[in-house]
């Protein structure tokens, strides 16, 4: 095992404290696992919080920001945080405006986050909570009922994140929410496993030669394995598996996503046959982002995630951000 760790039980924490360190701007609580903007709570501001298990980075925690997230919950690697995080969290940025949970469909996740909505609501918080399922890959999977949330996320902390600092209460606030993921959907490709740092070698086997199609962000198994494809012939499948299952009927945000180890070059080069199959289609794109953002550890592969959007959303998207992860117009 080759990896830039001092051991496996430590991981988080050490991550922890390194984005302490770079990021003033962040109120980062190592021993309870706590991310929080620091100026919170915002006077007036719905409070958005959302987490889930580490080795996606940069989601959750480098989303937290202006125009983004208040706080976000580190897991273990894989692992869902706990209730007492996301308590902690909900206290830590409601204003008396409530908060929104957004949640990424994973059993762990959705279980943990209902707990920690009831404990919240027993301290006098408004909780609404939003389950982010946006990928067509399977219906269910090895750690969910019913679809996977992946790309996606991006798409519905941004914009209600805007929508929020714009002082929006927390029921428009979800509404925008519910109405990203509802108009998303996200395909994910894998050309090599992903290794953790407990396991110390990959998590599934993928034999040389060989992708495994619309797999999960923790390695879960796709549609089908093929023999490896060019960067043309994978934009082709996955985007007819999104269209197939949702044809966008107005513009559309484009997420070009890296699974971790996939480089830019790669990426944009895939974005440039992702493009090519969207007008080929008919598919009018609005804005484009390329990186790597909801991430598999180690994992080559890339995803791409579709939004439909309309002028609100479109407004939101651009309105500023200044996080780790993402920033503009600021």
């Amino acid at each position: 095992m080759r990896m830039l760790i001092n051991v496996p039980e430590s991981v988080v924490a050490d991550a922890l404290r390194g984005m302490a360190a770079a990021h003033p701007g962040l109120n980062v609580d190592v021993e309870n696992r706590v991310i929080v903007r620091r100026e919170s709570p915002v006077a007036g501001k719905v409070g958005l919080v959302s987490g889930g298990g580490s080795g996606h980075e940069p989601l959750h925690g480098s989303f937290v920001g202006r125009g983004m997230l208040d706080a976000a919950c580190p897991g273990e690697v894989f692992t869902s945080p706990v209730p007492d995080q996301m308590v902690r969290a909900a206290a830590a940025v409601d204003s008396g405006a409530g908060v929104l949970f957004i949640v990424k469909n994973y059993t762990g996740d959705v279980l943990n986050f209902d707990m920690a909505a009831e404990l919240a609501e027993e301290e006098d918080i408004r909780i609404a909570k939003m389950v982010v399922n946006d990928d067509v890959a399977v219906t269910d999977s090895l750690y969910t009922a019913g679809r996977r949330g992946t790309g996606a996320t991006l798409f519905v902390e941004k914009i209600a994140g805007a929508a929020a600092e714009e002082g929006a209460p927390l029921e428009r606030v979800a509404e925008i929410a519910k109405r990203v993921n509802d108009h998303s959907r996200s395909f994910g490709v894998a050309l090599s496993a992903c290794t953790t740092p407990a396991k110390g070698s990959p998590t599934f086997d993928l034999p040389s030669g060989q992708l495994e199609l619309g797999v999960g962000i923790h390695g879960e198994p796709g549609r089908e394995r093929r023999a490896m494809m060019t960067s043309r012939e994978i934009a082709d499948f996955s985007v007819d598996a999104i269209l197939d299952d949702r044809q966008p009927t107005g513009p559309v945000l484009v997420l070009v996503n890296g699974m971790g180890s996939t480089p830019l070059l790669e990426l944009y080069g895939f974005n440039a046959e992702v493009q090519r199959v969207l007008a080929q289609r008919g598919v009018v794109v609005a804005r484009t982002l390329v990186g790597n953002y909801v991430t598999s550890l180690d994992m080559a592969g890339c995803s791409v995630t579709l939004c439909q959007i309309d002028e609100e959303l479109l407004r939101l998207w651009d309105a500023p951000v200044q996080t780790a992860a993402l920033r503009w117009g600021c």
